[in-house]
């Protein structure tokens, strides 16, 4: 090395490719409904070893999965790095177990929104009830 800092190079792993900047600067100029990613997850005790992925997509996709959940009364959660790892697994694919813990997180936000729709439920039926 000859002492001169023009000879000094950046370690490889900390180079830029061009790909990776042109994904930033495509990332960055696609409108909001085309960075939407949504990925449905299920999972049933009695049948899987764990979660799994039912539905992945992007832009009008993302739409169309997010359509489709509010119709079927099925929670959202956002989480967009969460999203992103999870868009890298193939459909039908099972969660990894360094996911686990963050799904578990999910699923219980889930499930506490199913109790409280729940009891949200018996009270109108009361209330319908009381009126007759």
């Amino acid at each position: 090395m000859s002492g001169n800092p023009k000879d000094i190079q950046p370690e490889e792993s900390k180079k830029v490719t061009k790909r990776q900047i042109k994904k930033y600067v495509d990332e960055l100029t696609l409108p909001d409904k085309a960075k939407l990613k949504a990925i449905a997850i299920k999972y049933d005790v009695k049948k899987d070893r764990a979660p799994r992925i039912v539905a992945s997509g992007r832009g009008g996709i993302a739409e169309e999965i997010l359509r489709i959940a509010e119709e079927n009364q099925v929670p959202f959660y956002e989480d967009k790095t969460l999203a992103e790892m999870l868009s890298k697994l193939e459909f039908d694919a099972e969660v990894p177990a360094e996911l686990y813990a963050i799904i578990a997180e999910v699923l219980a936000f889930v499930y506490q929104l199913d109790k409280l729709a729940k009891k949200k439920l018996e009270i109108k039926k009361k209330h319908s009830q009381n009126k007759s």
